[in-house]
């Protein structure tokens, strides 16, 4: 998922997408524990994918959080 794509959801689908990262993060470890991974790769993307999305919730809370104090 690209950037772009990223900052065109709500908070609340930013959460959701999160969560379904994190799930998919566990069961790709356990991938790796029992050595039937197809694309280690994807771990390291996850993770990734996972900060980038955490990343735009705290800057659009900072947006909303910015236009309530100067209201």
């Amino acid at each position: 998922m690209e950037l772009q794509e990223i900052r065109a959801l709500t908070i609340d689908e930013l959460v959701v997408k999160e969560k379904e990262l994190r799930k998919e993060l566990f069961n790709l470890r356990y991938q790796v524990l029992s050595g039937r991974i197809e694309n280690p790769q994807r771990i390291k993307n996850a993770r990734r994918e996972i900060a980038r999305i955490r990343t735009v919730v705290r800057e659009k809370q900072a947006g909303a959080a910015a236009q309530t104090a100067s209201s």
